[in-house]
């Protein structure tokens, strides 16, 4: 006979397809032992470059019990966000595959309230709260917790069906649910990841000082790009995939199904030349609703400044 944490567990995966969802794992909520040791040395080392937020609430990234009252499971979801056809980057800036169309937060957290609405008809009420890349959650310690993946030596979640072109989502409730055990590390004796990345932002295996990623110069930094990114953005004007791209696994990504994560018509059509001359006004057109506003104008017209020493002449 089924018991309730495996009908509840089984029930909230099948509700997770159904929602378009690639994966969906359940773990313990509980205090992330390891990964405490793990990111109180990278703080220490200051691999979080600018971004003081993640000093912020170290109690609560280990311990979601912390910061969801009562809660008993982590739920991890994969939602897949591999273009079918990519940006041509011939005469033009590169752009991260996910920025490709509008917000993902917005649009996950939307789906996944409907998909919990759902689930509280048939289950009855619960208490939850929903994360999309948002408040302090160790989203990938949870993911690979649940089963979803492992963390590959570029640090991202990488899984054996699928690769890594994929957002992650938690929904964190008082349910109690039946656990899912962890995968193993399929990365073997690989290391294109670590050899592609320009900026040696891959220390060793699974650990990236964040304050020479690409991503990091791009978006997360406010000030000024350090000199030492000057010849090494390699036309990225916001994020980079290149430790994605080069890895062995993305061979078995495919097409997502989301029409709102198609490129926005704007990436498509843009050069070089007309980056370099973008506005205010053009940038609010165009980046509306997308992910790149997180760097707002000014950023991206800094990005793009430090670049254009590659743009061809007119």
């Amino acid at each position: 006979m089924t018991s309730l944490p495996e009908k509840y567990a089984q029930l909230i995966k099948s509700k997770a397809e159904k929602f378009g969802f690639e994966s969906c794992g359940i773990s313990k909520a509980g205090f992330l032992e390891d990964d405490a040791r793990f990111l109180e040395k990278w703080l220490s080392n200051h691999y979080h470059g600018e971004m003081k937020y993640m000093e912020n609430h170290f109690d609560k990234r280990l311990d979601p019990t912390l910061l969801v009252e009562g809660s008993k499971s982590v739920i991890s979801l994969m939602y897949n966000y591999f273009p079918g056809e990519e940006i041509s980057t011939v005469e033009n800036l590169k752009i991260s595959k996910y920025a490709y169309g509008e917000d993902y937060h917005e649009v996950i957290k939307e789906i996944l309230k409907e998909m919990v609405s759902e689930l509280q008809e048939e289950i009855g009420d619960f208490g939850f709260r929903i994360f999309v890349d948002s408040a302090p959650v160790l989203e990938r310690s949870w993911a690979r917790k649940s089963g979803l993946g492992w963390i590959g030596k570029n640090a991202n979640l990488i899984s054996k069906k699928r690769g890594s072109f994929f957002f992650l989502a938690e929904i964190i409730c008082d349910l109690e649910l039946s656990e899912d055990s962890e995968t193993t590390d399929h990365c073997g004796s690989c290391r294109k990841c670590i050899d592609a990345c320009p900026t040696n932002a891959i220390v060793s295996e699974k650990i990236i000082d964040g304050s020479k990623c690409i991503s990091y110069a791009t978006i997360e930094l406010k000030n000024e790009i350090p000199e030492y990114f000057n010849d090494k953005l390699e036309n990225w004007m916001f994020g980079c995939d290149i430790c994605q791209d080069v890895c062995p696994w993305n061979r078995f990504s495919v097409p997502h199904h989301q029409e709102k994560f198609k490129p926005n018509a704007f990436l498509q059509q843009f050069r070089k030349n007309e980056w370099q001359e973008i506005t205010q006004e053009i940038f609010s057109e165009i980046f509306r609703k997308s992910p790149v506003k997180r760097t707002k104008f000014a950023g991206l017209k800094r990005n793009i400044e430090v670049l254009k020493n590659n743009f061809p002449e007119k």
